[in-house]
């Protein structure tokens, strides 16, 4: 099974396939957003929208153990997820599709592994799936790799934590991405990561950051985004391995 995770003003995925069913998961962490289980090409598709669909979790009381879980328990084993960023870099600018391929992780009170009741190291020298990634990056125009830096929100950031968030590497600032993948990395999921850049970082932008820009933005790209993730899952082989399969294996546990 193929997952989409859903961020800030993509939910009109289930609009543009056959629904089949809809439904809260409940796991050990609670219960997940609502997950809609939809028909894309000849594909039974797993979507969840990270804040709710009606927009209403902020990203620092979003569930991400519990929506991870529900998406291993329907045994979704690759994840194409998307996030709404600021861009540090005046080369990466609005309106951009990045498939990032590090990131940097500045978030403090969030659900951090599933394992803490035992010893486990897992690997993140490549923490997005390389594999996804090249088939995003291959079905549309997005920039390939970025070092997407997560931190807690909702405010956003001030010049001062841009300037440092850019002196230490990060390419793109976001408050979800964090840490969904390293969720997935311990579930042995494969699981990339599709930006869409929606305004500068404060002081690179000569404008007040508002969600109004963010969601105004996310309108005018929304088709786009959809129509590559439509594209790339269309695309995605039934049958295969991956390292990210594997990601337990001299991991501890």
């Amino acid at each position: 099974m193929i997952g989409i995770i859903g961020g800030s003003g993509v939910y009109e995925i289930a609009n543009r396939a056959e629904i089949i069913e809809t439904k809260e998961i409940k796991t050990p962490f609670g219960y997940s957003s609502e997950i809609t289980i939809l028909s894309i090409g000849n594909k039974n598709v797993v979507f969840l929208p990270r804040h709710t669909g009606s927009h209403s979790i902020p990203p620092h009381k979003i569930n991400y153990a519990a929506n991870i879980w529900a998406l291993k328990e329907l045994s979704v084993n690759q994840i194409i997820a998307t996030n709404a960023v600021g861009s540090l870099d005046l080369n990466i600018p609005p309106g951009s599709f990045v498939a990032v391929d590090d990131f940097i992780d500045f978030t403090t009170n969030r659900k951090k592994t599933f394992y803490d009741d035992k010893v486990v190291h897992v690997d993140v020298s490549e923490p997005y799936c390389n594999r996804l990634r090249e088939a995003l990056v291959s079905n549309g125009n997005v920039i390939d790799g970025g070092v997407y830096l997560c931190v807690d929100g909702p405010r956003f950031e001030t010049p001062a934590e841009i300037k440092m968030f850019k002196d230490i590497g990060g390419d793109l600032v976001g408050m979800t991405g964090l840490p969904e993948v390293v969720l997935a990395r311990e579930l042995e999921m494969c699981y990339s990561s599709i930006c869409t850049v929606s305004n500068f970082g404060a002081s690179i932008s000569p404008n007040k950051i508002t969600m109004d820009e963010v969601f105004e933005i996310m309108e005018v790209k929304n088709n786009e985004l959809v129509d590559l993730i439509f594209k790339t899952i269309s695309k995605l082989p039934e049958n295969f391995d991956c390292s990210c399969l594997h990601s337990l294996d001299g991991s501890g546990n």
